[in-house]
């Protein structure tokens, strides 16, 4: 192998990580410095290097082809990890509506967009627990291992991508709706509370008491149930994980 055919190699080797790295917030996501993200890719793909065989059938003509599978495979790996943090977020958004908090907003460093308070809390703290329980490590195997099911080379999208995509998109439904589900049913009886309330008593001002009521009850719900994360996020972090894999597959 040539020099040219050895860095060649390894730009593309730069790719799969590469696009792990900027798309989930275990590896710095978009709130990282470039420079810190740009050398964390390096240092995956130097840890990589020796377990990725060399492609043989990536000419100069197929190569941006080869590099678009690959930016694809990194990117279905990264959309499938972040399904937990997804759900949370999505949670998070619908629990600040329903509290009283969308009002108020701050800028997500995960997502660099306005984001409900709720929503980047639940998020993080998903993130934190995804450490705690090793899924880092296990992305880092996932990704070396997707070498070996999926080599660098030129390859085509099957019709798994279809369903895989559709399985992303209701497991976040599905989390999302059990993170917030008790805080959102809770929210709702107190609404009920509210309106009995104002039906006994005429005198009584819903607008005035029922703003401050939904906060308080909200927060100390969210609060009470915010154990009953670590346990779902472990049962669940397995699950995504061989969904980003699931997903991955589809451009064989």
């Amino acid at each position: 192998m040539n020099e040219f055919a050895a860095a060649t190699r390894f730009a593309v080797l730069l790719v799969r990580p590469g696009m792990l790295v900027m798309a989930t917030p275990f590896f710095g996501g978009t709130y990282a410095p470039s420079m810190m993200r740009a050398g964390l890719t390096m240092v995956l793909a130097f840890m990589l290097a020796p377990l990725v065989p060399a492609p043989t059938d990536v000419t100069i003509g197929s190569l941006a082809f080869v590099i678009f599978r690959e930016m694809l495979i990194g990117l279905a790996l990264a959309t499938g990890v972040r399904v937990l943090m997804t759900a949370a977020d999505m949670a998070g958004q619908m629990l600040g509506m329903q509290i009283g908090l969308s009002y108020g907003s701050l800028v997500d460093p995960q997502s660099g967009v306005r984001n409900a308070v709720l929503a980047t809390l639940y998020s993080n703290v998903v993130v934190m627990l995804m450490f705690l329980s090793g899924a880092h490590r296990e992305i880092v195997r996932g990704i070396a291992a997707s070498y070996t099911a999926l080599p660098i080379g030129l390859g085509h999208i099957d019709g798994s991508l279809a369903p895989a995509t559709a399985r992303i998109l209701g497991m976040v439904m599905v989390l999302g709706v059990r993170i917030a589900g008790p805080v959102i049913v809770v929210l709702l009886a107190t609404e009920l509370l509210l309106a009995f309330m104002a039906r006994v008593a005429p005198s009584f001002n819903v607008m005035v008491v029922g703003s401050p009521a939904r906060l308080v009850v909200g927060l100390l719900v969210a609060a009470a149930t915010l154990a009953t994360l670590p346990p779902l996020v472990a049962h669940y972090t397995p699950m995504t994980l061989e969904l980003a894999a699931d997903t991955a597959r589809a451009f064989r």
